[in-house]
């Protein structure tokens, strides 16, 4: 904005200077400059400081970034869930227990059945088997259900994490993981169907 109010004032410095020219000419010329220049010097003469942003903190940055402290809720003792964990927790033991013995005999029935034909008796007694540890497995995933049901009930309800969930449900796992393993390694040793 500067520079167009030097601009002008070099203009007007030139209209001055310029040689005398007829008065109709002149008259005319006056009034071109009256009706626009004059409009734009006074442009230059209303500039003020206030053209500038003001330096004084806005609302977003008088905010805080930082976390909000997160309550950790204490879980208190709930009876009801306890004693479905008990439930759950017996048969995941139980389960476990009879596991170990069926898988000890499916893999001795498959070191037999190794050499037979697919169809045979000894890969039938050995497929028998594994059926068996199958339905062990089956019982362990549903007992992981269950547990996980559980803790999406509390959830719901917004109550807050329970210890003893949490940790039925990693033991669980572990069965079940294990359980799903020495399965695929028996199946393994069999011929393919």
């Amino acid at each position: 904005m500067q520079v167009r109010c030097v601009t002008f004032l070099i203009g007007i410095e030139q209209f001055v200077m310029t040689p005398p020219t007829p008065p109709a000419r002149r008259a005319r010329l006056a009034l071109v400059f009256v009706l626009t220049i004059t409009p734009s010097l006074a442009g230059c003469a209303a500039q003020t400081s206030t053209r500038y942003p003001s330096l004084l903190p806005r609302a977003i940055e008088s905010r805080s970034d930082a976390e909000p402290d997160v309550v950790i809720p204490v879980t208190e003792a709930d009876p009801a869930t306890d004693l479905a964990l008990a439930d759950l927790r017996k048969m995941l033991d139980k389960t476990t227990a009879a596991f170990a013995p069926a898988a000890e005999t499916a893999e001795r029935l498959a070191t037999a059945a190794q050499g037979d034909r697919v169809g045979g008796e000894r890969w039938i007694a050995a497929q028998t088997a594994l059926a068996a540890l199958d339905g062990y497995r089956a019982t362990t995933s549903s007992t992981l259900t269950d547990i996980d049901s559980m803790a999406i009930a509390r959830a719901a309800d917004g109550k807050p994490d329970y210890p003893a969930i949490a940790s039925l449900h990693n033991a669980a796992q572990a069965a079940f993981e294990a359980q799903s393993a020495r399965i695929a390694a028996i199946a393994a040793r069999l011929p393919d169907a």
